[in-house]
């Protein structure tokens, strides 16, 4: 057991992202095509944390083109480059599925004033 908990700490990335669910984030992620990489954005707003430790992931969701796009992304990944929190939003849910069946405005959050 004591082997497991050592793989799992080299793992574990040094710094912890401060994101909660609500807020809007930007999430740079490496994609490899081929031979050759290159870093992609993904913006959207958390939904969903599940897990903890190594396998602790984020939930984003965004509209694009009208289509409801939900991606799943753990903490701990090294092909994610970068999460940067846009704005703040009050919420008083852990889990934010129903978004799912809101559409335009309806699914805006209010901004946590400061």
């Amino acid at each position: 057991m004591d082997a497991l908990k050592l793989i799992a700490q080299d793992s574990m990335k040094a710094e912890k992202l401060q994101l909660e669910v609500g807020d809007t984030v930007k999430v740079s992620v490496n994609i490899r095509e081929g031979d050759h990489e290159r870093i992609q954005m993904f913006e959207g707003t958390v939904i969903a944390r599940r897990g903890s430790g190594v396998s602790e992931t984020f939930t984003v969701r965004r509209v694009s083109y009208g289509v409801g796009v939900e991606r799943v992304f753990p903490f701990n990944s090294p092909n994610v480059k970068q999460v940067e929190v846009v704005r703040k939003g009050h919420t008083r849910r852990a889990k934010l599925y129903y978004l799912r069946d809101r559409v335009g405005k309806a699914a805006k959050l209010r901004e946590v004033v400061k």
